[in-house]
């Protein structure tokens, strides 16, 4: 017998989207794989929607354990999962999908949790219970930390976007301590808040700088910015010369990432100042 035929197969995962070059997600999950001597893969897949279905069901027939999801298809693959987590459903988007060995597709939603997460890493004694958040942006993002920031005890959290169509959609699906906040008043809500969230593309690089006044802010409140490119945004600069506590996006990029990493690869993996610097470079 060849000694081959006798070896474990490869750990496969990977991520689908249409574009996906823009994706961290091969660049963090195989510097992981290589860290920890895994053998295994994880490998980026441009899929169009109307190939979405088909890819996953070929992923599955090839032994993939499965995929992170990114744009256009976080809404899309929740219709063609087998079971969906409870906060997936709540948020109505999947990011990480578990295939099982009878074929069937789980899907879940890692962003809240990685958003949490991430704070926790950055200020180990924040206490969630009974503070008011603002969030600007009301896209799949924003509607993941609305919900994360409920559940772990958040009293109240306005959501403010230029479109405030959007806005209300995630108030009516999220329940009443979700409130929709005028996107020209939000300077004036700003003082209330103990967390002040930029949930939009502002402040990215190749986009336009964060465009909300936040000198108004108390001075107990802390301020994220899950945009990483650039790691510190002018919005961050801004809330440290105000001296206030400060949370960078990249962080949740990294914790959103482990619940998968864990689950197809058998493996914790350590979030270190190693991870952070190689994830941006």
């Amino acid at each position: 017998m060849d000694k081959n035929t006798s070896e474990t197969p490869p750990y496969l995962a990977g991520v689908i989207g249409h574009p996906i070059s823009h994706s961290k997600s091969p660049k963090l999950h195989n510097y992981w794989l290589s860290k920890y001597k895994i053998n295994g893969f994880y490998i980026p897949f441009s899929v169009t929607t109307d190939k979405l279905q088909d890819s996953i069901k070929s992923l599955i027939s090839l032994g993939f354990n499965g995929v992170n999801v990114t744009i256009p298809h976080k809404t899309n693959v929740l219709s063609f999962a087998d079971s969906v987590t409870d906060r997936a459903a709540l948020i109505g988007a999947a990011n990480t999908l578990y295939f099982s060995r009878s074929g069937k597709v789980h899907a879940d939603n890692t962003d809240g949790y990685g958003f949490i997460q991430n704070i926790i890493d950055e200020i180990p004694d924040y206490d969630f219970y009974d503070k008011t958040a603002i969030i600007y942006g009301a896209g799949g993002s924003a509607r993941a930390i609305a919900s994360a920031l409920i559940s772990n005890g958040v009293r109240e959290v306005g959501i403010t976007n230029r479109t405030r169509s959007k806005a209300q959609i995630i108030s009516e699906n999220l329940g009443a301590k979700i409130s929709v906040i005028d996107w020209r008043t939000a300077p004036e809500t700003i003082q209330r808040a103990d967390l002040i969230i930029n949930a939009t593309s502002m402040g990215m690089t190749g986009q336009p700088d964060f465009s909300q006044p936040i000198s108004r802010a108390k001075k107990t409140a802390v301020v994220i910015d899950i945009v990483y490119n650039p790691l510190i945004t002018e919005l961050l600069k801004e809330a440290r010369k105000l001296k206030l506590k400060t949370v960078g996006g990249i962080g949740m990029l990294i914790n959103q990432a482990v619940p998968g990493f864990e689950h197809w690869f058998q493996k914790s993996p350590v979030i270190d100042d190693e991870i952070r610097k190689f994830i941006i470079e």
